[in-house]
């Protein structure tokens, strides 16, 4: 099988850039005779000339153009290659991807990922949002350099995955200012029959939620239940129902949604887990979102 050698089109590629072969000699830091004698060498290994003689200059042939087309998208993808190693993203920043469980506020989750951004170098942060599962797999597939979820790992998964818990908080249940005004007075007792919007069943929360409900013997009445957070809220800014959101991001509820307090429940926790495949993190924005996880979650 037939080998491209990859210095001799180094060398032809620097001086098609350089303009001439003392530029690119000055730029490889290397003599003449080897610089020309490898543009030769790539030459006679192509069959064909790359440079032609212009008076005093040189100037590429039609081949020679397009080899040049060729090297320069091969030195680009080499460059590229090189970051996504280093985990930098292309334009020369940090590249950080991170898979975000569709149960967890968004609120909570921009508060985490935000000392990422305030790192002295540049970072390109790509979020995916799902099912934590789902986000797991592709952890496992190096798609992804971390999830974060409302639940640690299920270790009877198999996967070689490693949980970071990251803090909790208390959660607050926001409604409009009438539903806010009518279940107010007396809460939690005042829970029974009022309309309830709610995670969906795979979330953590949902779960402490029907326990504490259990508990405490109120049966409310569920309106809808939502995978997504977001749209949960966005239905109980409507006053369709009442709906539960984690303390530390209370004010920032209230001021986006135009809701109020209806009550705080310390017993009910929103719990937020970093899920890493090393033990020992790393990565410059990993290791920022969890030294300062903590403060994220503080109440307000």
């Amino acid at each position: 099988m037939h080998w491209l050698n990859y210095h001799h089109l180094l060398y032809f590629w620097t001086t098609a850039r350089e303009g001439s072969i003392a530029a690119a000699c000055r730029k490889l830091h290397l003599t003449q005779p080897t610089v020309s004698g490898q543009i030769k060498a790539l030459e006679r290994a192509l069959k064909a000339k790359l440079f032609e003689r212009r008076g005093r200059s040189i100037a590429l042939t039609e081949t020679g153009q397009l080899v040049y087309r060729y090297a320069d998208e091969i030195f680009s993808l080499g460059r590229e290659l090189e970051d996504a190693v280093a985990g930098r993203a292309t334009g020369g920043g940090l590249r950080f991807t991170v898979g975000v469980a569709d149960t967890l506020s968004k609120l909570i989750v921009h508060r985490l990922l935000e000392p990422a951004l305030q790192l002295p170098e540049d970072v390109h942060i790509s979020c995916v949002d799902g099912d934590p599962d789902r986000l797991l797999a592709q952890l496992t597939l190096h798609e992804l350099d971390l999830v974060i979820s409302d639940y640690p790992a299920n270790p009877r998964l198999g996967l070689r995955v490693f949980n970071h818990p990251l803090g909790d908080c208390g959660v607050t249940l926001f409604g409009t200012a009438a539903l806010a005004a009518r279940y107010r007075p007396g809460f939690p007792r005042s829970l029974a029959g009022a309309p309830l919007l709610v995670p969906a069943g795979n979330a953590a929360l949902r779960r402490a939620m029907d326990q504490w409900l259990d508990e405490i013997e109120i049966r409310p009445l569920i309106r809808g239940e939502f995978s997504d957070s977001a749209l949960l809220k966005a239905f109980g800014s409507c006053g369709e129902g009442l709906f539960l959101a984690p303390t530390a991001v209370e004010d920032d509820v209230q001021r986006m949604y135009g809701v109020e307090v209806v009550g705080r429940e310390e017993r009910l926790r929103e719990r937020v887990y970093a899920i890493s495949m090393e033990k020992r993190l790393a990565h410059p924005a990993v290791l920022a979102i969890t030294r300062a996880a903590r403060a994220s979650l503080a109440g307000p």
